[in-house]
């Protein structure tokens, strides 16, 4: 049974994981019937953020701990993941990507990258295992794979956001534009990346892509698999 690693950052798009997003996920890997195994940094949220009003509160609030919601408190912190026994990792979307797992909400393509989260990217794609990013989670695989010296650059989407584009091509990685429901399959790096709620419109629409992407998330790592066989 393959066992594939969901990265959250929080419970909530607007400061944390976006739960849709985690949700399809989840529920696409297990009808798969593969082992999953949630984590999450044990930091402090950058930012907490009031979701019926959007506005910014004086709140603190952990990152594993509001993970832990998502995943029904079946959770580990990173640090306690023996990343050699993963065949993949998925990093669902949501701000919390760009405000808890990477500084990118604050200051673009000079961000740093939580050492966990970039050990566990950098230690993957050493090892040749899948990668999946969803929505706006690809900005940072491009951070940290883009600083490596790779055989193929690395190419991402995060749908059609010209911004967020740029700041992909900035940080030495090439976007491809896609549509909700497709997926840009980087076969060399074995990163697979699908736009969701970058582009949206609904939960059936991001499933469309974000099912694609598990799928092609474990044909990769089956394919790894068989090759050390």
């Amino acid at each position: 049974m393959l066992k594939i690693g969901v990265v959250l950052s929080g419970s909530g798009f607007q400061d944390g994981s976006e739960i849709q997003e985690s949700v399809f996920t989840l529920y696409n890997l297990d009808a798969a019937d593969v082992d999953i195994v949630c984590m999450a940094p044990n930091i402090s949220q950058t930012r907490v953020i009031n979701h019926l009003t959007g506005q910014v509160t004086s709140e603190t609030r952990n990152v594993l701990v509001e993970s832990a919601r998502i995943a029904r408190g079946n959770i580990k912190d990173i640090k306690d993941v023996n990343l050699a026994d993963l065949d993949g990792v998925i990093f669902p979307g949501g701000f919390g990507a760009e405000s808890s797992l990477s500084t990118f909400s604050e200051n673009g393509t000079n961000c740093t990258v939580n050492p966990d989260i970039e050990n566990l990217i950098k230690e993957m794609h050493k090892t040749k295992k899948p990668l999946g990013f969803i929505c706006i989670a690809p900005v940072i695989a491009a951070k940290v794979l883009g600083s490596l010296e790779l055989d193929h650059k690395l190419k991402l989407t995060i749908g059609s956001d010209s911004d967020t584009a740029k700041a992909i091509h900035d940080m030495n990685a090439t976007h491809e534009a896609k549509t909700v429901d497709d997926i840009e399959v980087d076969l060399e790096n074995r990163v697979v990346s699908t736009p969701a709620y970058m582009t949206g419109p609904g939960p059936r629409d991001i499933n469309k892509g974000i099912e694609k992407l598990v799928r092609q998330v474990l044909i990769m790592a089956e394919t790894f698999k068989a090759e050390r066989v």
